[in-house]
Parts: structure tokens; C-alpha cells; sequence
């Protein structure tokens, strides 16, 4: 049995009572209404024509072809779609997996990254260094494959830290996995919100041929609401095992949802420019707030994403200073104990702050109030 999911439990008590959630991880949304009129008019027209009947358990082909077009390499026949990122994740563990594999995951990670896997099968965990900026050591991961491991996966743009790994390291990864035949499950989700285009990674499915890329609208794209999700993948057996995996899951997606996701696709353009522009906006603020209070926080800006995982170190602990700090001041941050994995140990002094919203600015003059008030070194 699957543990209580910390994250999801701990945002199902505060997410929606909290006046200022500045820990999301999603950029600023929008409209339906502001979506439709960035549309063209054949989505329009699919817009207008839609039933409400069920869709293909794959994903629609001009969905598929939307989703393609964003990847270098890959033709609509590699792509598979799900209800949210999250739906991807448990089918392709469960697809990939059986109880005598060895998987390898990066911590702290995003739970389910961690616990659906060990569900499964033997997992070793591998610490990202927070002494180091959140570097990867590769001879860590190379050391930790066996016989019978079967696939490593992680996760950049990282949640929480927003560490991207460098090019090199990334091809040595593959290079590790190509000579032992392991697949990579690679979580791309905060792709596309860089801080410096020259650090984006390429699309790991596009590179290598034994690899799973799992992307969303709900991050870059601001779009939560629409629950779609997609894995690219060239190895087609592997996505028919997935189909299969689906059919005991959402079976297929929401047929408005795929339309509006279509739509989005197409008008990627402005709506990533005007998030990219957000993200980058708040940052600045970010570094200022940190910056006034260096004897309380340990904050380096985030390679992208748009969240960040800054160390408290103020008296009384990072767990009790995000609960004070909601019930006082009603500004939401998530604290280390929600990052906490079985696998390694996991710095218990940091929190995310998430920086993709407009609210966050208001949110954070009144943690800054917050700090003022009640904090002490």
C-alpha cells in the first residue's frame, strides 16, 4: 500500500484556506476565455464541433501531432497522454517495473517519484549535494547500478531546489544508461522556465532512445486545470504497455481538456513568454527579500522552475516557522518534512517558495512583515 502522500495531504489542509500560497508550483494561469481568443480558427472550429464522448485512450491524433511538434525528434505515434503528470508517473512505473528490478531515483524528489517505484521493486536513492548547490555526483549513480537495474529517473528543472543539471553531466548519464541498457524516465516538467535559455536541456526523448519524457500543461503553461499530461517515448511496445496500464486509470482523457490543450499548444509562443517574464520578474523580487535577511535565510536563485528551496535558519526550526507563518500571517510555504525521503537523509531546514504566480508579491511583503514580527536568529 501506497504511504500518504505528504505534499498532497499537507496542501489538502492549507492549499485553499491559506490567503497567500506562495509555495505553488505552476505559473500564472488564465481564462478559458483568454485561451480561446489566442486560438486560430481550426482550433475553433474543434472547439465548436466538440462532443462530449469519450476520447482515445492515446490522446486524440491532433493532440498527439500538437504534443510532437514541441519535441525535436519525435512523430505523433511516440507520444501517449494522460490525465496530469501525476497519472503518467504511475503507469510508466507500473509499465516498466516488476518486483525483481532496480531502479534508481535522485533525492528529495516529488513523492511519488520515490514511492511508486519502491512499491514495485529495490530502489536506491541518490542525494542531490546541498552543500554543493544541489550538484549530482555521477560516479554516485554509476556506482549504484546492479545486474538487474532497470531504469534511473529524475527530474530538471528540479522540484524542489530548481536545479538544472549541466549538459555534460546529463550525456554521461545517458552514456551510463546506453551501456547497460537501462531506461531513463526523465520529469521535464518545469522545462521552458530556464532562468538562462543557454542551461535548457535538451528533451532527453529526443537523445535517447530508451527514454521516457513526461511533461504537462500544468507548470510552464499555467493550464492545472486541464489535467493533461504526455510521455514521448520511440520504444512503442513500451507505450502500448502504458495504453494498457491507462485502461485501469482514467481509461482517456477529457475531451474539452484535449481540445483546450490543442489549442494551448499552438499559442505556446506568447503564453510561455508572458510566464517566462513573470518567473523572472518575481525572481528579482526573491533576491531582494533573501538579501535583507542573510542571518535568517541561505538563498541561491534557482536554475529554473519556478520554485526554489531556500534554508531557514532561524531558532525555532524551518517546520514550526511554515506553520506559524500560515496560522499568523496566512502566507503558505512548503517545509522540508514534506521533501523527507525513506532512501537518504534530506536537509530538514529548508521550504519551497514558488515564484510563478502574480499574488507572490503581495504574499511575500507579508512574510516579510512575518519575519520582522516574529523571527530571530
Amino acid at each position: 500500500m501506497l504511504p500518504d502522500f505528504r505534499l498532497e495531504t499537507y496542501f489538502s489542509r492549507w492549499e485553499f484556506n491559506a490567503k497567500y500560497n506562495i509555495c505553488a508550483s505552476d505559473a500564472e494561469t488564465i481564462s478559458v476565455q483568454e485561451l480561446l481568443e489566442g486560438a486560430n480558427e481550426d482550433d475553433l472550429r474543434l472547439w465548436d464541433n466538440l462532443t462530449l464522448a469519450y476520447t482515445e485512450t492515446y490522446g486524440s491524433p491532433v493532440l498527439r501531432e500538437a504534443i510532437a511538434d514541441t519535441y525535436d525528434n519525435m512523430d505523433p505515434s511516440d507520444i501517449i497522454t494522460f490525465t496530469g503528470a501525476e497519472e503518467g508517473i504511475f503507469a510508466a512505473m507500473h509499465a516498466l517495473l516488476s518486483a525483481d528490478d532496480h531502479a534508481i531515483v535522485l533525492t528529495p524528489n516529488y513523492q511519488s517519484a520515490e514511492t511508486i517505484p519502491a512499491s514495485i521493486c529495490e530502489v536506491t536513492g541518490i542525494a542531490l549535494d546541498p552543500t554543493n548547490n544541489w550538484e549530482l555526483d555521477i560516479d554516485l549513480i554509476q556506482q549504484a547500478i546492479k545486474p538487474n537495474t532497470k531504469l534511473i529517473s529524475f527530474n530538471f528543472p528540479h522540484n524542489p531546489t530548481g536545479k538544472i543539471l549541466s549538459i555534460d553531466k546529463l550525456n554521461q548519464l545517458i552514456s551510463i544508461a546506453r551501456t547497460n541498457g537501462i531506461y531513463i524516465f526523465s520529469d521535464e516538467v518545469y522545462r521552458l522556465l530556464e532562468r538562462d535559455d543557454s542551461i535548457r536541456l535538451p528533451q532527453v526523448a529526443d537523445i535517447y532512445e530508451k527514454a521516457l519524457s513526461l511533461n504537462v500543461t500544468s507548470k510552464a503553461y499555467g493550464l492545472p486545470g486541464l489535467r493533461i499530461g504526455w510521455i514521448a517515448c520511440k520504444d512503442h511496445d513500451l507505450l502500448d504497455a502504458l495504453e494498457r496500464t491507462k485502461h485501469y486509470l482514467s481509461i482517456c482523457n477529457s475531451g474539452p481538456s484535449e481540445v483546450l490543450t490543442v489549442i494551448a499548444l499552438h499559442a505556446r509562443d506568447w503564453i510561455l513568454q508572458k510566464n517566462r517574464k513573470l518567473v523572472a520578474d518575481n525572481l528579482e523580487h526573491l533576491n531582494t527579500f533573501f538579501a535583507g535577511y542573510p542571518e535568517l535565510f541561505d538563498w541561491t536563485p534557482p536554475d529554473g522552475g519556478c520554485v526554489g528551496y531556500p534554508r531557514y535558519k532561524g531558532k525555532e526550526g524551518v517546520e514550526q516557522f511554515c506553520t506559524l507563518l500560515v496560522q499568523k500571517s496566512g502566507v503558505l510555504l512548503l517545509p522540508a518534512s514534506v521533501y523527507r525521503s525513506a532512501l537518504t537523509e534530506t536537509p530538514k531546514d529548508h521550504f519551497r517558495i514558488g515564484y510563478g504566480r502574480k499574488n507572490m508579491i503581495e504574499g511575500l511583503k507579508i512574510m516579510e512583515n512575518h519575519v520582522n514580527r516574529y523571527c530571530r536568529v
